[in-house]
């Protein structure tokens, strides 16, 4: 196995940042969080893609404890969440509700999700508009899929579980959905550590697999009813070489009212947390600033 490169500074000080592991019952399973920051403050939660967890943010996420209580969720059948025999993309959201109203936020928070978390945030929003302060949703291409295509990629990337004999061993597989074509190694190993549980005869990926049986291929257009509903703050950070294009862009800015602006994360692939953290960072806290500052454009 490749031994990581020594991490910089702000990542290693971010990962020491004190925090502790949380759950809250949510319709019957137990939701897994981590949470930075003192109780009773403005908060922020943190929702990762299909397939990922809550650590996947924890270099970002840690970051904004000074000023706010910091949320991260693993949603039902990812990380440290219990597993359910059905998942839906409402009882999501109501997890991530569930998480703000336990986790110690005082008023309405920001919720800030990736790929498929970006669809539950979206959900999230639409649903629960009067409960929050705004969205920021991260390279979440909103579309209609093709069912059989999207099928066919979800089987081939979410295949049979497999056991390994050692973390090392499970660390050389560990890929994302999408590959992209650069990533910093310190993060990745972060990552992926924490993206193993121990079972009988080695170590498997924490995530449930039905997940991706169950969406089949409508996983991109599982939030498209919702765009148009959602009033509060929105933005959408599109990453350069992700997953929604300009045109997908645009369209999404139009659902949204044209009054969402749509940001491009320069030099990011698709997993921006992945390979280009601090200008994702960097975008997150400008758009936190400015939302304290200005007046939200209203929906015609």
């Amino acid at each position: 196995m490749v031994q990581p490169s020594t991490a910089p500074e702000w990542f290693e000080r971010a990962l020491t940042v004190p925090w502790t592991d949380e759950r809250v019952d949510v319709d019957g399973a137990a939701v897994h969080y981590l949470a930075w920051g003192e109780r009773d403050r403005r908060g922020l939660v943190f929702v990762h893609g299909g397939g990922a967890h809550a650590h996947w943010w924890t270099h970002i996420a840690a970051s904004f404890a000074r000023q706010f209580r910091v949320l991260a969720i693993d949603l039902s059948g990812h990380g440290d969440s219990e597993h359910r025999d059905e998942y839906l993309l409402e009882q999501w959201t109501r997890e991530v509700m569930a998480v703000a109203k336990a986790g110690g936020i005082d008023g309405h928070p920001v919720v800030v999700g990736h790929s498929m978390g970006g669809f539950v945030t979206i959900a999230t929003a639409a649903l629960h508009n009067e409960e929050l302060t705004g969205v920021i949703v991260c390279d979440s291409p909103v579309m209609r899929e093709d069912p059989e295509v999207g099928a066919y990629r979800l089987r081939e990337a979410f295949g049979q579980p497999r056991t390994y004999a050692t973390v090392e061993e499970a660390m050389t597989r560990f890929r994302t959905v999408p590959e992209q074509a650069h990533y910093l190694d310190y993060v990745m190993d972060h990552v992926a550590r924490r993206s193993l549980k121990a079972v009988d005869g080695g170590w498997q990926w924490k995530f449930d697999r039905r997940v991706f049986a169950q969406f089949g291929g409508k996983i991109r257009s599982s939030a498209l009813p919702y765009l148009p509903q959602v009033r509060c703050r929105f933005a959408l950070l599109r990453s350069e070489h992700g997953l929604v294009t300009e045109d997908i862009g645009a369209s999404m800015y139009e659902q949204l009212g044209r009054v969402a602006p749509v940001i491009e994360i320069p030099e990011a692939g698709h997993h921006a947390m992945l390979d280009e953290p601090l200008i994702l960072l960097t975008a997150i806290r400008t758009l936190l600033e400015d939302w304290d500052h200005s007046q939200p454009m209203v929906r015609r």
